[in-house]
């Protein structure tokens, strides 16, 4: 067994149709982290527990089969996505192997429960509230402050260098249980997000309007 190439949709399609565990690595030339998640994947196939399981591996270019990417909305890469009969199980955004291979077992064993997953929402509640907090200015966003992966936190980030304030970065492709529940947790479904002394100011266009209006670095003084 080896981890396949999906080149079309229909291929995609019949790929997932599977019972058993089928992970798709969507992925892209250009990304250096993609050909570490498949060399992830390559190890995990090679796995008697896994592959006793009947589980399947595939890669699939991301922007090549575009309508399917759309469809799942994988909007960067790395994205892992598991899925059973059609349906999809679980996913993994960013270059996260220990979050890829706990999933990939689990899910194959057929013990989704013993990942963790459900969490208590007090728990999470925690988590995020500790992450809010970890600076006085916190960024919230795809990537980092030295490579962010998208245009709206890049914009982001220029901004806050332009003036010159202090602030940390969480990458939420590294974290799916982040980023949903900070989505819930804040209302606030988009990013990147930025917060000031753990206070939601806002996304990329809310920031603009307070540089615009000159109030930018009063909201982010200390």
């Amino acid at each position: 067994m080896s981890v396949c190439v999906l080149d079309t949709t229909e291929q995609f399609l019949n790929f997932i149709k599977s019972p058993s565990l089928s992970v798709v690595h969507f992925s892209a030339d250009w990304a250096e982290q993609c050909s570490q998640v498949t060399e992830v994947l390559k190890e995990l196939l090679n796995l008697p527990e896994i592959k006793s399981s009947g589980s399947q591996f595939a890669v699939c270019d991301a922007e090549k089969l575009s309508e399917i990417s759309l469809q799942y909305k994988v909007d960067s890469v790395p994205t892992v996505m598991l899925f059973k009969n059609n349906v999809q199980v679980d996913r993994v955004d960013g270059a996260d192997a220990a979050q890829i291979t706990a999933k990939v077992k689990n899910h194959s064993l057929g013990k989704a429960a013993a990942m963790g997953t459900t969490q208590p929402t007090l728990k999470l509640e925690d988590r995020l509230k500790t992450l809010i907090n970890k600076h006085n200015v916190m960024v919230f966003m795809k990537g980092n402050r030295d490579t962010p992966r998208c245009g709206f936190s890049r914009t982001l980030i220029q901004i806050l260098n332009g003036i010159g304030v202090s602030y940390d970065t969480f990458d939420i492709l590294t974290d799916e249980e982040v980023r949903q529940g900070l989505k819930e947790y804040s209302d606030w479904p988009t990013y990147p997000q930025l917060y000031v002394k753990g206070e939601l100011i806002g996304g990329l266009d809310i920031v603009k309007e307070l540089q615009a209006n000159g109030e930018l670095e009063t909201t982010l003084s200390p």
